[in-house]
């Protein structure tokens, strides 16, 4: 009987988003007859992640004191801490997720390959997207997290990028152009509400409305402000017949709220909050709408897509691998409120290039992104390697 390969997983917060349900769907989508899985993670910001794989029977390691900000002190605690999982561990694979970890950790096995005799496992980075992308930050931060990435891209054996995109960012950078693979993210099909009982927890006493829904976390990346902008744009009698929901909590709320009322859109505009699977209420939406500042290749994106979802977004990162411009979908240019409101009109008085979109978007979804195709495709990474 053909031994099992031992995979450990690390990541740096617990909570729910996109890195973390990539980690959730490897560690839980692997052939057990195969692979052993353990994941790893901080203790510091959210806990469900934790609690899903537990659900699942799957191990999980809370490494005390990560998370995502930069604290040298702490981090080289972290750093003692990595190494000693890992040498207690004794993984064939250490599958690194999130920026901060990718540094921390790839150093990590770096040191026990030079410190130790029996404890070398093979070392895989996942970028998820680049800190550097995120325009908000400093000219010196970018320069801070392009040195730290390229390094962490240096000492692992193999990163896989979510996009072709996410790969050309830093694919020019010297030594590294042969251990970058692009592996797409993946989702199988998903059950979603009755489509009334999805209206009416969406929209309320309005779910007899046109139903414009987006699902994100209420940070600068996800451009949400766009959105409301280009809502405010929309001529009186267009306004009348719609109503957006979005769902999703961050650190923006409140200024969010803010921007709603003194743009006097605030009876057009509803803020569910975190809703747990909020892509099940996808059936009571009719035009999706993601106007993201940045991203890598994002897994609502995707949900919508499998749920026929006419969409609306913007092109940036790897979402033109997916959304191909009025063929199953609409792409604007990131932070404009013009495009997204044109678009919005544009959807609201071409009724059948919405059924046309929805079709050929879950026909794309189907057979490009399934979760079937990114789990092979890793799993040959896990053995080549």
């Amino acid at each position: 009987m053909q031994e099992k390969e031992k995979i450990l997983y690390i990541i740096t917060k617990g909570n729910f988003g996109g890195a973390q349900r990539y980690v959730y769907d490897l560690a839980t989508g692997l052939p057990k007859d195969k692979f052993e899985v353990v994941v790893a993670c901080g203790d510091k910001e959210g806990d469900t992640l934790i609690n899903l794989l537990t659900e699942k029977n799957v191990r999980v390691i809370k490494i005390e004191g990560l998370a995502r900000e930069i604290d040298a002190n702490n981090d080289f605690r972290v750093f003692k801490n990595l190494t000693k999982i890992i040498k207690e561990e004794q993984p064939n694979v250490v599958h690194l997720n999130s920026s901060k970890i990718g540094l921390l950790g790839s150093l990590a096995i770096s040191y026990l390959k030079l410190t130790t005799k029996n404890c070398r496992p093979r070392s895989i980075f996942t970028a998820h997207g680049w800190v550097f992308n995120e325009r908000q930050r400093s000219y010196l931060f970018k320069i801070a997290a392009y040195v730290s990435q390229y390094f962490t891209v240096l000492l692992c054996d193999k990163t896989i990028a979510v996009s072709e995109k996410t790969k050309m960012d830093i694919n020019h950078f010297p030594l590294i152009k042969n251990k970058i693979k692009v592996v797409h993210n993946g989702i199988s099909d998903f059950e979603t509400l009755p489509k009334e009982e999805a209206r009416r927890i969406l929209a309320s006493k309005d779910a007899d409305k046109t139903i414009i829904f987006s699902i994100a976390e209420l940070h600068k990346n996800k451009g949400i402000d766009v959105a409301l902008k280009a809502l405010s744009l929309l001529p009186e009698e267009t306004k009348e017949k719609i109503i957006y929901c979005v769902a999703g909590n961050g650190e923006e709320k409140e200024y969010l709220e803010k921007l709603t009322k003194g743009l006097h859109i605030e009876n057009i505009v509803r803020f569910l909050g975190f809703v747990p699977d909020a892509k099940k209420l996808l059936s009571g939406a009719d035009i999706f709408l993601l106007p993201s500042r940045t991203e890598a290749l994002p897994y609502v994106i995707l949900e919508a897509g499998i749920a026929g979802l006419p969409t609306i977004t913007t092109s940036v990162g790897g979402i033109p691998e997916v959304i191909h411009d009025m063929q199953n979908g609409i792409l604007v240019h990131s932070r404009n409120r013009k495009e997204i409101a044109e678009a919005i009109l544009y959807m609201l008085e071409h009724k059948d290039k919405q059924m046309e979109f929805g079709k050929e978007i879950r026909s794309t979804i189907s057979n490009f992104f399934s979760l079937e195709k990114m789990l092979e495709e890793t799993e040959k990474i896990y053995k080549l390697t």
